[in-house]
């Protein structure tokens, strides 16, 4: 059995690391907004509706290197929930694109972790830190980080971390990049069933029943054109499921 592995790339200061990795054929490499200038072999280039024009790469083959812009990714999300319970920033849209597109064995972050405490918050310098902006749907990054990990697991695809930086928001399981690599069928299977073993199945079903309830959805993907209509408070309780799904370390 062949892994089929989606390896995203954000723009953390960590994600330079990725420049000397070995780009395998059995890894699909999502760069996001302006991370395309740290491989120019990317498969995929996942950006905004607002992306700067003059961020965008100007060269790169286009018969196998592939721009996803909200055409792509606002119906993918909505098969997932909706930007409103998903978290809107690109790094939690990329996985849910990746997730529904590219159907993954494993889905692996770098560049990622939201933490934003180091003057160099960006690789290029400092940047403005999107997923902090006082937003909705972004109150609580580790509980989206846990939806995420969590809606991946039941379609059989283990979300991992690799991230060497001391702090991060997304909650998946760390590992080194060599495991993308190394990781055997078998070895991902156990992993996979240590990390559902870990999930409080009552309280993903609560959740996903207060979803339902609250029927956040926005199939247009611009859910700050109808904020007025969502809930906070509602939204911080459901944030709390999800992060109750989950327990013990991220190993």
């Amino acid at each position: 059995m062949t892994l089929r592995i989606a390896l995203i790339l954000g723009s953390g200061p960590d994600v330079l690391r990725a420049q000397a990795w070995p780009h395998s054929s059995a890894v699909s490499l999502v760069v996001i907004n302006n991370a395309w200038q740290v491989r120019s072999d990317w498969d995929f280039h996942i950006y905004p509706e607002d992306f700067p024009a003059e961020r965008m790469p100007t060269e790169y083959d286009a018969q196998v290197q592939l721009p996803i812009t909200s055409a792509q990714y606002v119906p993918i999300q909505n098969q997932f929930g909706g930007f409103v319970y998903a978290g809107a920033t690109m790094a939690f849209t990329a996985g849910y694109w990746a997730l529904g597109a590219l159907q993954p064995d494993v889905l692996a972050f770098l560049g990622c972790d939201m933490n934003y405490q180091t003057p160099q918050t960006h690789f290029y310098g400092a940047g403005t830190a999107d997923p902090l902006r006082a937003d909705i749907t972004l109150q609580s990054l580790e509980a989206k980080s846990a939806r995420l990990m969590v809606l991946a697991a039941q379609r059989e695809c283990l979300c991992l971390n690799l991230s060497e930086l001391a702090q991060s928001r997304q909650v998946f399981p760390r590992r080194d990049f060599a495991t993308l690599h190394t990781i055997t069928a078998k070895q991902y299977a156990s992993l996979l069933r240590k990390l559902q073993s870990r999930f409080d199945a009552e309280k993903i079903q609560a959740a996903q029943q207060l979803e339902a309830q609250l029927n956040y959805t926005t199939p247009t993907g611009r859910y700050w054109e109808n904020q007025g209509q969502f809930d906070a408070d509602k939204l911080r309780a459901l944030d709390d499921l999800w992060l109750g799904v989950i327990g013990g370390d991220n190993d």
